[in-house]
């Protein structure tokens, strides 16, 4: 078992094959440097970032195995869900996975407060077997910040760029990690370089409620999806369409109604739509539209 996994049996072999097709990846192959990467690009560019069912009062459990059977379906979710069914999904592949507590943070946090981890944030670190066991050979894998990296980062302090994009890792003393991506949603993320621990889920569980329904989260009062590629990061955030091109530039346009709200959500993000009734339909535009008519108030004021 790997650090941080749970003791929990192992899902069905078909959950991990349905997974795997909505990566678009029928054939993983041998674990290696070159597939983690390829396995990170996918789930990035395939499975959205995005808070519909949380926005609708309904918000879906954090059991990777959960997880994985709704992003086979389409769906898509926040951190929790993401690192969680994609740990486990490398996991099985034969990756060697460690979950790590977390934290997100702004850019004008205090060097002090990142000295603690908050723990609304669930982080991994990957070693491919038969690499070196050492640092050089562990990677710091995440997609769960929507905007975060297109591949791994090498888990040891440095730069780095990808494409336009750049980040840093940097040791914690007596902590673990940070990684910087100023600019982004989540400009500073800082984990303990210690396992979570064999709880899997359960161990987040209480953050998860709070962030999935507290009226103060912001997941409960701002409607998001982001999704990114090689070149860009497609985000929604209310009815704001934007895309972060650093080399094409940067575009941003408000969507008119629920048509296009629904058609981009599909379309770009590549939500799945099936699991929303009519009733569903009308409820979040609403909420969207408050939402962000409330925003644009307070920004003319």
């Amino acid at each position: 078992m790997t650090s941080g996994a749970s003791a929990d049996p192992q899902p069905h072999p078909a959950i991990f094959a349905a997974y795997l097709r909505r990566l678009g990846i029928e054939e993983p192959g041998a674990p290696s440097v070159e597939g983690l990467f390829a396995l990170q690009r996918a789930h990035l560019e395939r499975v959205p970032y995005e808070n519909v069912d949380i926005q609708l009062g309904r918000a879906p459990g954090i059991d990777p195995e959960l997880s994985a059977r709704r992003f086979a379906a389409g769906r898509g979710g926040y951190c929790f869900h993401l690192n969680g069914a994609f740990a486990m999904l490398l996991d099985h592949l034969g990756y060697e996975v460690t979950r790590h507590v977390g934290g997100v943070y702004k850019e004008s946090q205090s060097e002090e407060a990142l000295r603690g981890v908050s723990g609304d944030h669930l982080a991994l670190t990957v070693r491919v077997p038969g690499e070196a066991p050492d640092r050089e050979g562990v990677y710091y894998v995440d997609a769960g910040l929507g905007d975060g990296p297109h591949e791994p980062l090498p888990l040891r302090e440095g730069a780095y760029r990808q494409g336009a994009f750049a980040y840093s890792l940097e040791r914690l003393p007596s902590l673990g990690w940070l990684y910087r991506h100023p600019g982004s949603s989540a400009p500073l993320v800082n984990f303990r370089a210690e396992p979570a621990g064999t709880a899997g889920a359960a161990g987040f569980e209480a953050e998860h409620v709070r962030l999935s329904t507290s009226g103060d989260s912001g997941f409960v009062r701002t409607f998001a999806a982001l999704r990114r590629d090689a070149d860009a990061i497609d985000a929604l955030r209310g009815r704001v369409l934007s895309r972060t091109d650093p080399v094409k530039g940067n575009t941003e346009r408000v969507l008119d109604g629920p048509e296009e709200f629904y058609a981009v959500l599909e379309g770009v993000f590549g939500r799945a739509l099936d699991d929303l009734t009519p009733t569903d339909r009308t409820a979040l535009w609403a909420r969207v539209s408050r939402a962000h008519e409330s925003w644009a108030a307070g920004r003319e004021g």
